[in-house]
């Protein structure tokens, strides 16, 4: 008999009146506020415009969401479109099933677009708002833990994941909380990027690279104890392999990019600094002014004493 274990919640939503209150669409829209609110305060630091991250999440966070939809749909399609399914299913984000991959591919794209409108390099944008989206992923992970999905192998671990639903194949016992282990994994993650920016002064992208090298790391084994149905490939899920390839181009980014563009930007938006220098106050523009006028007594009386 387990001596502890962590509750799954009764259900996964709420209704006030007739509007239902889902736990998984309030972690992922408390993980986007999160990732926002971070992102915007390291890019102001950068010399960035306060509201830009801001900005740009509006285009990036809806592509974003298309794209983890359609990353899970088209892994799990059987789920959707096998004998017995309906396909509406597929629209229905709120009961859960979002792929990260999808959602950080389309997310950039939708990032891509909104720095174009700005005239802001990319790789600076996205090295702002690394850390902020591991915090995101890390918030958005304990909407499994509503929904009971996406655990691991059976374990007696005092703090193992007990599952009380029986639907959709659940067989209820106590399992290795995979949620869990990754929100903490990206917890972490995001605390390393923050280090190493400022350790190492990261730039031209490293540091949304350094984010996905780790995350990957973590997201490798992690996956490994799952226990839910998934594509295999020579043995190993999907997701495992998708993780070891893009650890891969993350690791050759860094290394490139610490070649072909050592350093970090020194401008990460136009007419930030002009704004900067405008807000700094009127005092340096009223003692330039003041250094102008003596000069030209002094010319002044300098001609005098010519003439």
């Amino acid at each position: 008999m387990e001596l502890a274990f962590i509750p799954s919640p009764s259900r996964g939503v709420l209704y006030l009146g007739p509007i239902p209150l889902r736990g998984y669409a309030f972690c992922i829209i408390i993980g986007v506020f999160v990732a926002v609110w971070l992102g915007n305060k390291r890019w102001i630091a950068r010399g960035g415009r306060a509201g830009t991250v801001a900005d740009i999440a509006v285009w990036a966070v809806p592509f974003g969401l298309v794209g983890g939809r359609l990353y899970h749909v088209i892994t799990d399609y059987e789920l959707y479109f096998s004998e017995g399914r309906d396909w509406v299913d597929a629209f229905k984000i709120w009961e859960g099933g979002l792929g990260i991959w999808g959602a950080i591919a389309l997310g950039a794209l939708g990032a891509w677009i909104g720095c174009r409108r700005r005239g802001i390099p990319m790789p600076a944008y996205a090295d702002a708002v690394a850390p902020g989206i591991a915090l995101a992923q890390a918030i958005g992970r304990w909407g499994n833990w509503f929904n009971q999905e996406l655990y691991g192998k059976p374990t007696d671990l005092p703090w193992a994941l007990e599952i009380t639903s029986s639907a959709d194949g659940r067989v209820p016992g106590t399992y290795h909380p995979t949620f869990l282990y990754e929100s903490l994994w990206c917890i972490g993650v995001a605390v390393l990027v923050i280090w190493a920016d400022r350790r190492f002064r990261l730039g031209h992208g490293r540091a949304f690279a350094l984010y996905v090298a780790a995350y990957c790391a973590g997201r490798g084994w992690i996956e490994y104890m799952r226990v839910d149905d998934a594509h295999h490939i020579l043995g190993l899920r999907l997701n495992v392999w998708t993780a070891i390839f893009v650890f891969l181009l993350a690791v050759a980014y860094l290394v490139v990019s610490a070649k072909k563009s050592p350093g970090r930007e020194a401008v990460v938006e136009p007419g930030a600094e002009a704004s900067g220098g405008e807000a700094d106050g009127g005092e340096k523009a009223d003692e330039a002014d003041g250094a102008d006028k003596d000069d030209e007594a002094k010319d002044g009386a300098g001609s005098a004493k010519k003439t």
